[in-house]
């Protein structure tokens, strides 16, 4: 058992100075991984666009399906950039129905709004044996039977191209095309732009297609990012850019950080004035529990808005609760009679079940809050979310190893018993 506690207080150790050595503000990369600290549009600034979407050749039962389709389209395109927590929403002027969109830290402005403005309609069509001219007629196939698209190379020239692989509808389709097109070509359009016009030397059956030419990595994965994300069920119109700083302002930001850093600083005093020793502790275990959680923040990374570090502090104060648990039930056990070791292991066991209860109630409701809401709503449930998983780790696993480890010592373990 002792040799199990000195591993396991090593391995904790171990989290914690890899927590602070990712959380420093000077670790920008690990490796090739980029573990910059990201920021939202409210705290670094970006791009506003809005779009008026084209409803005119929508049915009017169909509208709210296309504009929520539309806005489920874009914000695919756009974290294909690289863009995180966009802000994607649909309004109205007058009667026309249009779509915002927030980018924060956009650099390239121009390659986001063509990239977000493209119509993306892919289609197959086949040569018309009735017309002496080249003529193309639609085959019925189109990206609505597309299952992915993904970057592959010709086995021959190493040149990049686009994969596609169809569902099952689109299968089947895709084998009735090329049966009655042997030895002729078939057209691919985007955007009813011929692209790509491959011959036809056996029927497919495998549902899977290859769009090749004179394409550019970039230029590839671009379009497999596109037919990805699919179609827009609407064409949309750019009627308002704007490039915008931060909505918070530098100085509003330092208040709100300073803010957070008094608010901690008064909840580290209350734990070491009603605590005492065993209080100190629990700090030393938040300040471990912090640089973890901001350690997580930049490696997968999450990006910061302001709710975010709402989000982030609220979870710090599920941490102190947890803490609160555990050292009540401890002082219950020492006045009953138990030894100190004894009591601490009590206190724990007995903590654990109103703990666990109460941070997966809040997890639910993170869940929740994620899953069903967009922008900065989301960003607030994720930090909260990552906050409370790890503060489980911090007030269970840390902060009983640091006590266990004051238990060793005479005069701290008489300190503690003075909880």
């Amino acid at each position: 058992m002792r040799r199990n506690f000195w591993v396991g207080l090593f391995l904790i150790l171990v989290v914690i100075g890899l927590g602070g050595y990712v959380s420093w503000p000077t670790t920008t990369t690990i490796g090739k991984r980029d573990v910059k600290l990201r920021q939202g549009l409210d705290l670094q600034g970006g791009v506003w666009l809005r779009y008026k979407i084209d409803l005119s050749k929508t049915a009017s039962e169909d509208q709210s399906e296309a504009i929520e389709s539309t806005r489920g389209v874009i914000e695919k395109r756009v974290n294909s950039t690289g863009v995180t927590e966009p802000l994607i929403q649909p309004g109205k002027i007058g009667s026309t129905h249009t779509m915002i969109v927030e980018l924060p830290g956009i650099k390239d402005v121009r390659e986001a709004i063509d990239l977000i403005g493209k119509t993306a309609q892919l289609e197959f069509r086949e040569p018309d044996s009735s017309s002496k001219t080249e003529k193309w007629i639609p085959t019925g196939l189109t990206g609505k039977q597309l299952s992915k698209a993904t970057v592959s190379y010709d086995q021959t020239t190493n040149s990049p191209q686009v994969s596609l692989k169809f569902n099952a509808d689109g299968t089947k389709l895709f084998k009735q095309i090329t049966e009655r097109n042997v030895n002729k070509p078939v057209a691919i359009f985007l955007d009813k732009e011929i692209i790509s016009s491959p011959n036809v030397n056996e029927p497919i059956t495998n549902g899977e297609a290859v769009i090749s030419g004179q394409f550019t990595i970039e230029q590839v994965k671009e379009l497999v990012n596109l037919l990805n994300a699919g179609a827009l069920a609407a064409p949309i119109e750019l009627i308002e850019q704007r490039t915008i700083g931060a909505t918070l302002g530098t100085e509003s930001v330092k208040e709100s950080l300073v803010a957070g850093a008094v608010g901690l600083v008064l909840v580290a005093l209350f734990m070491i004035i009603n605590y005492r020793l065993a209080g100190l502790i629990a700090v030393l275990a938040l300040l471990g529990y912090a640089l973890i959680t901001v350690a997580f923040f930049k490696f997968i990374p999450v990006t910061l808005t302001l709710a975010g570090i709402a989000g982030f502090i609220l979870s710090i104060g599920m941490a102190v609760d947890a803490n609160i648990l555990i050292f009540e039930r401890l002082r219950e056990e020492i006045a009953s009679g138990k030894t100190l070791k004894i009591a601490l292991e009590e206190a724990f066991r007995r903590a654990w079940p109103s703990v666990r209860d109460s941070n997966m109630a809040t997890l639910i409701t993170c869940a929740i809050l994620y899953f069903t809401t967009t922008g900065l709503v989301r960003g607030f449930a994720l930090t909260l979310a990552l906050g409370v998983a790890i503060s489980l780790f911090s007030s269970i696993t840390v902060s009983r190893a640091f006590l266990r480890l004051a238990t060793i010592n005479p005069v701290l373990g008489r300190g503690l018993e003075k909880v």
